[in-house]
């Protein structure tokens, strides 16, 4: 079988006769059922600028920690992660989100990013900055309460925009509700 594309010749008899694969590999065999280390979790999610990614974001969030047991943390983690979610759909409504979940150090990162630009007008850039930060109350009330950290700048990811993010140590996070 051939195919011409322009001024481009592809013949598939010659193309799978030098490849250097007679087959695909394999993956390792499974060591059992033993659940993945928390401190290997590194797990990112792509929603849709919806007013139901949220939620959505939530129980991914809950069903990846209970995936490396880290149940302990769900309260706080889904909690937070609604508000990051919340916040940059209502400030870039219509576009992905990005999600991303990390467990180091002995604390949860939860990073979101959209693709609201900063500013160049410093006035512009305050009341943007100050709106976030409004949206942002509840989520802060959390992360404090937790003993963890949070903040928001530029994001450094193709197509700008920002990056939202919050660190829940584990001590802190499983004591939340508790």
């Amino acid at each position: 079988m051939r195919i011409e594309l322009t001024a481009v010749t592809i013949d598939f008899r010659e193309s799978a006769m030098s490849s250097p694969f007679l087959s695909c590999p394999t993956s390792p065999a499974s060591t059992g059922g033993d659940p993945p280390s928390p401190e290997a979790l590194a797990c990112s999610l792509t929603v849709p600028g919806a007013p139901s990614s949220a939620q959505i974001a939530r129980a991914a969030v809950r069903s990846v920690l209970h995936a490396y047991r880290l149940d302990p943390l769900a309260p706080c983690a889904e909690q937070v992660t609604g508000e990051l979610v919340a916040t940059a759909w209502r400030l870039d409504p219509g576009r992905s989100l990005y999600l991303a979940v990390r467990y180091r150090d002995d604390a949860l990162r939860l990073s979101v990013y959209d693709g609201h630009a900063l500013h160049p007008h410093p006035r512009l850039a305050a009341h943007c900055e100050a709106r976030r930060r409004a949206s942002l109350r509840v989520m802060a009330a959390v992360v404090r309460d937790c003993g963890g950290a949070w903040g928001f700048g530029e994001s450094r990811e193709p197509g700008g925009g920002t990056r939202t993010w919050a660190s829940l140590p584990r001590v802190g996070a499983a004591r939340y509700l508790g």
